[in-house]
């Protein structure tokens, strides 16, 4: 069993940063593709980044291409989502998931894809 917490979360002002982490207890993430998903108010959960298990493949949504990163220490168990020049449309609650255990240059981008998830943590962005 894989347990996820996210942290990092919180109010910002729009063009400002925060970085979110997901730190695993439970198993070892090295051996997981890794995703961040979001969901807006009163939408449904969407896809954000992906990495896989070595974080040789990586993969973002459009919206957020070219201002969130995504990254992974397996040394410390933790993804994490750098989110610059945020726009109020990024305000949502913010899920990271584990699928695995899978050693593959293959990401996710569908929740279903997804064998284990975090509570997720409040990001809102003030305009």
């Amino acid at each position: 069993q894989v347990r996820l917490v996210e942290s990092g979360g919180g109010l910002v002002q729009a063009e400002g940063s925060l970085r979110l982490s997901c730190a695993a207890s439970g198993r070892t993430l090295s051996n997981y593709a890794m995703g961040w998903f979001r969901q807006p108010p009163g939408k449904e959960r969407e896809f954000v980044a992906a990495i896989n298990w070595s974080g040789a493949s990586i993969y973002y949504a459009d919206s957020v291409k070219g201002r969130f990163t995504i990254s992974r220490d397996n040394a410390k168990n933790t993804v994490y989502l750098q989110m610059n020049s945020l726009e109020s449309e990024d305000t949502a609650v913010y899920y990271c998931a584990a699928r695995g255990p899978i050693i593959s240059r293959d990401i996710y981008y569908r929740a279903t894809d997804y064998n284990y998830w975090g509570q997720g943590t409040q990001v809102t962005v003030s305009s």
